[in-house]
Formats: C-alpha cells, structure tokens, sequence
C-alpha cells in the first residue's frame, strides 16, 4: 500500500488510467439511459415513471459505495498516516454528497406519483438525508481547520462514526415498516428483477462508479499539484526572507 504512497508514482500511474475511466463512463452511461428509456418496458403498475429508477437506484447504490470507500481511505489516513488516503477521502466527498442529493431528488420524483407525496418521514429516506447531512458535516469539518491535518483527523472520526448509518440504510425496509420495496436485485437466490430492466441498472451502475474513479483521480491529481505549488510558493518566500 505505501508503495503507491508516493505522490510522483501516483501522478503517473494515474495518468494513463484518466482517459479509460471517462471512455467507460460515457460509453455505459449512453448505453444504460439507452435502455433504461428507450428499450425496457414500462412496469406493469408504475407504468413509464419506472424509468426514474435507472438514475435513482444507481445513485443510491453509489451513495453507500462512496461512503464506505470514504471512511475505508479515511481510516487508512488516520491509522497508517497514508498521505494520500486523506485526499482520497477529502475528494471522495463532494462526489458522494452529489450522488445522494441525486437519490434524494430522483426518489422525491418517483415517490409523487406512487406514493402521492414528495417526501415521507419512513426509515429509508430519512437515514439517505442523514447520509447527505454526514457528508456536508465531513466536507465543513475537513475545511474548519487552519492546519490541514488537524481538518483531516477531525473529518476522518466523523466518518468512521457515520458508517453505522450504512447497514442502517441497506436493511432498513427489513427492520422497520418502509414505502420501499426489499432488495430485488442484489439479494440471496440471484436477483429478482427482469433481465430487460436488470442491464440498463448495470451498465448505469458500472457508468457511475467509473465516474466516479474518473473525477476522484483528477482531484486527488489537483491536490496533489497545489500541495507541490504551495510548497515552491513557501520556500520562495523563505529565500525572499533570507
């Protein structure tokens, strides 16, 4: 693991993959919304608002994913003092908070016609607005502190304390009465789901986790370039000094 703890090897092992990640985003994306819109039947009693569920459901999954990768590189930072664990996770964040406001609205959208409100207080959307609340307090609390390691200690016990809210969001329809329905397709005995609505939630899934590699490699590069940029900025001001 320390071997990739190198900020020049990262940079250049990162570079070639750039390209790939944003070609898979586009490509699975297209082909999902493809699909999902214009080739998988609507739902026998949802009818055509079904078709919100191949951005909806992928940005839910996308939420927990980008938590857990979150609080994973946040550990790591805050355990084996891993210096690049800590960007990971500070540029993890954003990207996690923008997938959960997704899910929030894309859920608010489908919930209105189905369930004839745009919100309801049940278990599992009101523990994804504590996921997007957990989000916005790490990004204030890395951002808080005038030394950044201070910011990054402070936001990695945060997030560690937060991944209780995960399990809670993934068997929250089993433990507590819920408007949503238990998990059809990621489940015990294969997934329940149709092939024909199946692929479109894959290709979208693949297309968002690939996004998401894509813009957290650019932003851990961005922080890696403004750490080397402060860095020159500070010895010139210390040979001016001198």
């Amino acid at each position: 693991m320390h071997r990739f703890a190198n900020p020049n090897r990262f940079l250049r092992l990162s570079r070639p993959v750039i390209p790939w990640a944003a070609a898979v985003t586009v490509a699975c994306v297209a082909i999902g919304l493809y699909l999902g819109l214009f080739r998988a039947p609507p739902d026998y009693q949802q009818g055509e608002s079904v078709r919100i569920m191949y951005v909806h459901v992928p940005s839910a999954w996308m939420a927990l994913f980008c938590y857990v990768s979150m609080a994973l590189a946040a550990a790591v930072g805050l355990i084996w003092k891993h210096p690049l664990a800590d960007l990971a996770a500070k540029a993890t964040a954003p990207v996690g908070a923008c997938f959960t406001f997704l899910a929030l609205v894309t859920g608010s959208l489908w919930g209105k016609p189905m369930w004839g409100t745009w919100w309801a207080w049940d278990a599992r959307m009101t523990s994804v607005l504590v996921l997007f609340f957990l989000y916005l307090g790490y990004m204030a609390l890395n951002n808080a502190f005038d030394d950044p390691q201070r910011g990054a200690r402070a936001s990695a016990i945060l997030a560690l304390v937060g991944v209780v809210n995960v399990p809670i969001i993934k068997f929250s329809v089993d433990w507590w009465y819920s408007l949503h329905q238990p998990a059809s397709v990621i489940k015990a005995g294969g997934p329940s789901i149709h092939p024909s609505m199946l692929w479109p939630l894959l290709f979208m899934a693949v297309g968002f986790t690939s996004y998401y590699l894509w813009v957290v490699l650019i932003r851990v590069r961005g922080e890696i370039i403004a750490g080397k940029i402060r860095a020159i900025r500070l010895r010139q001001v210390h040979g001016a000094a001198a």
